[in-house]
C-alpha cells in the first residue's frame, strides 16, 4: 500500500483546536497510520494480509517490547501557537523538525498569555519547579492577572515605540516577555512523539504544556488508534522499575518490609499506586 489515509484524521486537517487563552494546535499533515506501522514491521506490500486483531496484537507486541523503528515510519506535522515560556520547554525535545516565526522578520502581535484564575497558585513547598495544586483566592488571582496584563501592555508599548523610531526589529523585540505568543511548524515521528507525550502528559509536567500534549494525543488517537491504545497501556500508565525497586517489590510480595527508605521508598510506592 503506497499511501495511508485515516478517515478520522482527514476530518481534523487544517482545523484549529483552541488551547489556553489564545493558543491553538492545528494538524497540517500526517504520513502513515496504524497500517504503516504493520507494513514496516512485516516489510511487506499490500493490504489485508492480516486481520484487524492480528494487526492490533502486533502493534501491542512491538511497543511492549521496545521494537520502536516501525513507529518511526509514521509522522505528524502540526502548526502550534503557544506562549514562549511553553515553547522553551517544548524545544527540549530535539528529535523534531521545527520552523518558528521570527521577530527579526515579522512584527510580533500583541498577544500574551495570562493564566486563568484557577491556574494561579503559590510555589510548591516540596517541588522546586512547580506550583501547589490548590489555587490562590479569587482576589489574589485577579490581582496577579492585573499585574501581569499591565506589564504586558507596557512592554508592548515600548516595543511599538522602538519600531516607530525605526529601530531594527531584532533590537526592538529583546524586551518582549516569555508570555508572548509564538508559532511554529513542528514535525515528529510517532516513536519520538510518544516519548514527548509520555513526559508532557504526566501529572508532574507544567499545566500549560500538558494541555497542549493532551490535545495532540487526541489527534494521534484519531490517526493511529491501535498504537495510541498500546501507548496508553504500556507507556503512559505504566512504570519502569530500577534494580533496587524490583528487588524491593520481590521482598514485599513475599510478605517482607520494603527495604527502601525515605524518598526512594516514596518514589516506588508512587509508581505502584500505594501510600507510604
Amino acid at each position: 500500500m503506497a499511501h495511508c489515509i485515516a478517515a478520522d484524521g482527514e476530518q481534523l486537517l487544517d482545523k484549529e483546536i483552541k488551547v489556553l487563552d489564545k493558543g491553538f494546535v492545528r494538524l497540517v499533515d500526517y504520513l502513515g497510520d496504524d497500517s504503516r506501522i504493520v507494513q514496516s514491521a512485516r516489510v511487506s506490500y499490500g493490504e489485508g494480509t492480516k486481520s484487524y486483531r492480528e494487526d492490533k496484537g502486533l502493534i501491542d507486541y512491538l511497543l511492549r517490547n521496545d521494537h520502536t523503528s516501525p513507529f518511526e515510519q509514521v509522522s505528524f506535522t502540526f502548526h502550534i501557537k503557544m506562549p514562549i515560556v511553553v515553547a522553551r520547554q517544548w524545544i527540549r525535545h530535539r528529535t523534531a523538525k521545527v520552523n518558528e516565526i521570527s521577530g527579526r522578520y515579522s512584527v510580533m502581535k500583541s498577544e500574551f498569555y495570562v493564566p486563568a484564575a484557577e491556574d494561579i497558585a503559590l510555589q510548591s513547598e516540596d517541588n522546586k519547579q512547580g506550583r501547589m495544586h490548590t489555587p490562590v483566592s479569587v482576589e489574589i488571582a485577579e490581582e496577579v492577572q492585573d499585574i501581569i496584563s499591565a506589564e504586558q501592555e507596557r512592554v508592548y508599548e515600548t516595543y511599538t515605540k522602538l519600531l516607530d523610531l525605526g529601530i531594527a526589529r531584532e533590537i526592538a523585540r529583546i524586551n518582549l516577555p516569555l508570555s508572548l505568543y509564538t508559532e511554529w511548524y513542528w514535525t515528529m515521528d510517532l516513536h519520538n512523539l510518544f516519548h514527548f507525550l509520555r513526559l508532557r502528559m504526566d501529572a508532574h509536567a507544567q499545566k500549560e504544556i500538558r494541555v497542549y500534549a493532551n490535545v495532540i494525543f487526541e489527534i494521534v488517537k484519531k490517526i493511529t488508534p491501535m498504537a495510541a491504545e498500546a501507548f496508553e497501556k504500556h507507556l503512559l500508565t505504566g512504570a519502569s522499575l530500577s534494580g533496587s525497586e524490583l528487588e524491593a517489590v520481590r521482598i514485599m510480595s513475599g510478605g517482607g518490609e520494603c527495604p527502601l527508605k525515605g524518598r526512594a521508598k516514596e518514589i516506588l510506592f508512587a509508581k505502584l499506586g500505594l501510600k507510604v
